[in-house]
């Protein structure tokens, strides 16, 4: 049996990076000898930390993994996140060992924080698709921490070596989607090195499966921030039919959200606040619809291919990342930009048989994320020259 060792760096808040590899894990574990390093970004001696930023190198996680390497001898190692505390040093010292690596990217930020000034970054655009940054917040310089410019200097150190690993670096490159793919390959990596493969879904979400009674509400769940697009599609709802005899539950945090409950709470708009995932999908169970208006690049929607898996439709604006993972010709998609497309799918809700589009939508992602499938191409990526 093959052994793999994983490596990945936890978020400060648990997301849906997280989530995903803690689920791909433990579809692994069912097929390969699996090893897990994983690490989190507590900061015990800030002076040493601005050490390993500087040089990036973390010596304290690079001899951590080297001594799991030593001992596991793993077939291939499998990198998720590096940021922060395991660093963009690990790669040169695992090709060192000669192992094979294979790197997961789970977003676009990896060509924004390799740029010093915004004027680069955005080129001519108000907002970052990629990191989800807008023009304005930024100035001359790319300031990601608005109130440090050393922090932000150290991200874009971080950047700018973590970008040329991916360009020079011999190893496999993972992407969640075809247009993610595109997106590398025109960022200057090169093609050879890129294969797509997509997050495996938790099997628990079986246990929430929309029924023929779902009560009458659409459902919005995630991050509460500008470029979620949040208050567009409240705007939209309030405008259309079903502001009538709907309800819109949203669910999440973010630093839009006191603005926009203090504005739009009411009767039939009404904001959950953070829920428990499981809680998460026992709403999404029960509703008509899951809708997002996200203005950003997409690695896998987990969301929305969650509802599908639950039989449940989604409302998305028209994304090449995102209908990725929806039959060809999908209705339920609208112009961003354009209000009045919003409001019209919102009201399409009303007028078609959602049971079939549930059915369609579970088909199709049943088809292309399952074990089998999963298990199969990671296999073919491993053995790939």
């Amino acid at each position: 049996m093959e052994k793999i060792l994983v490596i990945h760096n936890k978020y400060r808040l648990t997301g849906g990076e997280d989530i995903a590899v803690t689920n791909e894990v433990n579809v692994l574990k069912k097929h390969f000898n699996v090893k897990v390093l994983y690490f989190d970004n507590k900061i015990t001696n800030y002076f040493l930390q601005s050490i390993f930023f500087l040089s990036n190198k973390n010596y304290e996680s690079i001899k951590k993994i080297r001594k799991e390497v030593k001992s596991f001898n793993p077939d291939v190692i499998y990198i998720h996140n590096t940021w922060f505390k395991v660093s963009p040093g690990i790669f040169s010292e695992i090709h060192k060992t000669g192992h094979p690596i294979i790197l997961k990217i789970h977003n676009y930020r990896f060509n924004c924080t390799k740029h010093i000034f915004a004027k680069k970054h955005f080129n001519k655009n108000d907002l970052c698709k990629g990191c989800g940054f807008n023009r304005t917040d930024m100035g001359i310089f790319n300031k990601y921490f608005p109130n440090s410019y050393i922090q932000s200097l150290l991200v874009i150190i971080y950047g700018i070596k973590f970008f040329k690993i991916l360009k020079n670096t011999k190893l496999k490159i993972l992407t969640l989607t075809n247009f993610q793919k595109n997106y590398l390959i025109n960022s200057g990596i090169s093609e050879e090195k890129i294969f797509v493969h997509r997050n495996i879904l938790d099997n628990r979400i079986l246990d929430f499966q929309s029924s023929t009674s779902n009560q009458k509400y659409i459902v919005y769940a995630g991050r509460i921030s500008r470029e979620k697009g949040v208050e567009q599609l409240i705007n939209a709802f309030q405008k259309s039919d079903l502001n009538n005899y709907f309800e819109f539950k949203i669910i999440g945090d973010g630093p839009e959200l006191k603005n926009l409950r203090e504005r739009f709470s009411s009767s039939n708009i009404k904001f959950l606040g953070q829920l428990s995932n499981e809680k998460t999908l026992q709403t999404i169970s029960n509703s008509t619809a899951v809708v997002t208006a996200t203005n950003l690049y997409e690695g896998q929607p987990t969301l929305l291919c969650e509802a599908s898996v639950m039989g449940i439709p989604s409302v998305f604006p028209i994304n090449k990342g995102i209908s990725e993972f929806f039959p060809k010709n999908y209705e339920l998609t609208f112009d961003l930009k354009n209000e009045i497309s919003t409001v019209s799918i919102l009201n399409k809700l009303a007028q078609i048989n959602l049971i079939e589009v549930g059915k369609s939508n579970q088909n199709f992602i049943n088809t292309i994320i399952n074990e089998d499938a999963f298990i199969k191409n990671f296999k073919n990526i491993i053995n790939s020259n």
